[in-house]
């Protein structure tokens, strides 16, 4: 499926910061390969091939590696359990990648309604690996991304590092394609008042 390329500053030939992270940090991951080309994977590929693109995926969203590490570990469990009722390794990844994004919510859940908890924005409480080989240019957008609410973080996440569509982020966080849109530009426009103002 061709990515949907209408965000706001996508296209324009004038890539953003947000946009430059993002792609510095998917060159960090292996590429993800096409499925559905070759022979059926296996489980044991999916999770060769995908873990580490999930664990910063799940990362960017809850700001912590351990946790991140357990989010995913849950995902690949569920994929385990499920894995009979998948057509193929596209499902599989998507069935992965909604999961993370489900176990994140859950994880920033508990957070909210945990009276001492204290948001890990110290840039010292994230793993050296989350903001390893950053630039400070990218280290500020990762840090500004930890102070949006969590569903335009999702987006922004879904769409810049997952290099996802709009019809594949609405699956991934079961809204709609127009929430999607809509979130996306609010959330554009508040990461770069963030960084703008150094808040």
């Amino acid at each position: 499926m061709a990515a949907d390329r209408s965000y706001s500053g996508v296209g324009d030939g004038n890539s953003s910061p947000v946009e430059r992270t993002f792609g510095h940090l998917r060159t960090l991951d292996s590429p993800l390969p096409k499925a559905g080309a070759t022979a059926p994977l296996t489980l044991e590929d999916l999770y060769r091939q995908h873990r580490m693109r999930m664990v910063r995926l799940a990362i960017l969203l809850v700001d912590d590696i351990s946790t991140a590490e357990d989010v995913v570990q849950e995902a690949f469990t569920g994929l385990h359990r499920n894995w009979s009722g998948l057509r193929d390794a596209t499902a599989a990844v998507g069935y992965l990648r909604t999961a993370v994004v489900n176990g994140s919510r859950s994880v920033l859940r508990r957070r909210k309604t945990a009276r001492e908890y204290t948001p890990p924005h110290n840039p010292n409480a994230r793993s050296a690996e989350s903001l390893a080989m950053l630039t400070a240019e990218h280290q500020t957008v990762v840090r500004a991304l930890s102070q949006l609410p969590p569903r335009q973080r999702e987006v922004l996440v879904l769409r810049y590092y997952g290099d996802l569509s709009e019809a594949e982020i609405a699956e991934a966080t079961g809204i709609s394609r127009g929430t999607v849109k809509s979130t996306a530009s609010r959330a554009l426009d508040a990461l770069q008042s963030i960084i703008r103002t150094g808040r």
